[in-house]
């Protein structure tokens, strides 16, 4: 059986391992939130890039991976590059903003991105929006940093959840007011489809939200060599995970029974 780790900041990434059970359930996952560092989304791409390697060594020390999914758009965006120089023989999948497909399905011509402001910054971010617009020249990107939100998210704070999204909605939109209104909406942190059901209630029907988990599981059934998953004509049984957090182990335990159905015996992973 192959094993694949999958580590976030904190809760977000189960968005991610949501996807990556529902798509490879032969498969053997580590879960591990970084609660003991979160957030990331205001530390520098230096800081976050020393953290990302500090954690994966310690990670892989606990289990011998077959791959690893870095479960977070701010990692990814600051560190996967070092982490797949240090460890050339492990496949690195990252996450990053879904760009191409939210402007291949955009009727108006606007889409938007929410991020965290460590993602919107980075090089890597910068590059995506300049090849997509190369390849789609008539779109445009509008970007906002949803400060707090991610940590609203992990609190369960669902006012406050609110209040973040009504804000950073209002906030994309004031940024090109005489443009098409936007029809795409990029969910660009794997926090934030645990905000869809308010984000969808806030933008309307007319907007159409892009979450980029069953594209990150699909890229990790390719790198892991497995063959495209049959129908079942039997109950398969359910995905076995390991659950590690640097930090605070009630807050996954809760999580990952609140979002993804699964009761979890969280063990401290020291960093």
């Amino acid at each position: 059986m192959k094993t694949v780790g999958v580590w976030d900041s904190g809760v977000g990434g189960l968005s991610v391992l949501r996807a990556l059970l529902a798509e490879l359930p032969e498969v053997r996952f580590v879960y591990v939130a970084d609660s003991a560092f979160a957030p990331y989304g205001g530390r520098s791409a230096e800081v976050i890039t020393e953290r990302a390697l500090c954690l994966t060594d310690a990670l892989l020390k606990k289990a011998p991976l077959d791959a690893m999914v870095v479960a977070c758009n701010t990692a990814t965006a600051g560190a996967i590059d070092a982490l797949r120089a240090r460890h050339v023989n492990l496949s690195v999948v990252g996450v990053e903003p879904a760009l191409k497909p939210a402007a291949q399905s955009s009727r108006t011509g606007h889409v938007g991105v929410l991020a965290t402001r460590g993602t919107l910054v980075s090089r890597r971010y910068a590059d995506l929006v300049s090849r997509t617009k190369a390849a789609f020249p008539n779109v445009h990107f509008s970007s906002q940093a949803c400060e707090g939100l991610a940590d609203a998210i992990e609190q369960a704070d669902q006012a406050q959840v609110k209040r973040l999204c009504q804000k950073a909605w209002i906030d994309l939109n004031g940024q090109s007011p005489d443009r098409a209104p936007i029809d795409q909406l990029v969910l660009g942190c794997t926090h934030y489809p645990f905000a869809r059901d308010e984000l969808e209630q806030i933008c309307g029907p007319q907007v159409h939200l892009i979450d980029p988990a069953e594209a990150v599981a699909r890229q990790a059934r390719r790198v892991l060599n497995l063959p495209v998953a049959k129908p079942l004509t039997l109950p398969c049984p359910q995905p076995m995970v390991e659950w590690l957090d640097t930090g605070n182990t009630l807050a996954l335990a809760r999580a990952a029974r609140r979002w993804i159905d699964r009761e979890a015996v969280v063990q401290v992973l020291p960093v």
